[in-house]
């Protein structure tokens, strides 16, 4: 039997001077769903005047200012808050996302098929038509440690391969987690685990939001018969000496939540020294590189079009 879906339907999106992304967001998200929407631009900040425009042009969609750059999570927690606990279903999006027809219905009607579901997530394009790996394993030390070491110098290795799970038939299915660049969320699991944990300033919020889901017997659905394309912001690009520390600092605090005990100190150690070094390096290369690549002729610089996404 499938469950009864609800039509109501709220989208939170948590804006950042997102520039001419949030326009193609919003005009998309009218062909995504035959049902009427509430779209809430939860604004960390902005200095670019789009999330004030577009609250201006859509009557559908209001602007709440969080007061100050409270992060990803924090500030889609603040954004849930102002939607009524009946609604049954909320859309946890990055503004730099493009909605293809239909995609919305889609996971609401993949939803009715899993009862269970917590989240689900689409099938997710890059820019130039690629397949962005959006449904991965949930990583363990072991798995996780071989990915942050290996993952750029040896793409095809087998922690990454597993993590990424990039060889895995494309089909419907859960998965360990699914990327909050574009989440369906159902509104009684994510009130269940207590929503986004905001001690994640940015990185690695939906890895343990998918955790904490499927520990508490829910399901991360991921539905490749709906479609996005997520352009991607550049902050960490144009910023890597905040965004890259901060990114370590969530791989640590995920990996230490999960092993809390007083004889697991020593691993914790080890494992803050091991991502403190590889933090600094990854900087001093990002830093490097963005300075190779503002010397080029025609570089620009992009727009931080979201926080907290890889």
């Amino acid at each position: 039997m499938v469950a009864r879906v609800d039509s109501t339907l709220a989208v939170v999106t948590v804006t950042y001077s997102p520039g001419e992304h949030l326009e193609n967001f919003l005009t998309s998200l009218s062909g995504a769903t035959e049902r009427p929407t509430r779209v809430i631009m939860a604004d960390n900040g902005s200095t670019d005047g789009t999330p004030e425009a577009a609250a201006v042009a859509h009557p559908n969609v209001e602007l709440l200012r969080t007061g100050g750059n409270i992060g990803y999570g924090g500030a889609v927690n603040r954004a849930v808050a102002e939607i009524d606990s009946s609604v049954e279903f909320v859309v946890v999006a990055n503004p730099d996302v493009r909605w293809e027809p239909g995609s919305l219905d889609a996971l609401i009607e993949a939803a009715g098929r899993w009862p269970r579901a917590g989240s689900l997530g689409p099938l997710i394009h890059e820019p130039d038509g690629s397949i962005y790996p959006s449904a991965r394993t949930v990583p363990t030390l072991v798995s996780g440690a071989g990915h942050a070491l290996l993952g750029t110098v040896w793409p095809a290795n087998p922690w990454t391969q597993r993590y990424r799970q990039e060889n895995e038939e494309i089909s419907e299915r859960p998965v360990g987690w699914l990327s909050g660049s574009c989440l369906l969320l159902r509104r009684s699991a994510f009130d269940a685990v207590g929503g986004f944990d905001s001690r994640y300033f940015m990185y690695m919020e939906d890895v343990d939001l998918g955790d904490r889901l499927g520990r508490s017997g829910w399901l991360n659905v991921f539905v490749p018969s709906a479609h996005v394309t997520h352009a991607k912001g550049h902050a960490a690009g144009r910023h890597p000496e905040l965004m890259l520390p901060a990114h370590h600092e969530s791989a640590y605090r995920f990996q230490a939540d999960r092993h809390p005990h007083r004889w697991q100190a020593p691993l914790r150690w080890a494992l803050r020294g091991g991502l403190f070094v590889r933090s600094k390096l990854a900087v001093a290369a990002a830093v490097r590189e963005r300075s190779k690549t503002s010397a080029e002729p025609g570089a620009a610089p992009g727009n931080d079009t979201k926080q907290g996404k890889r």
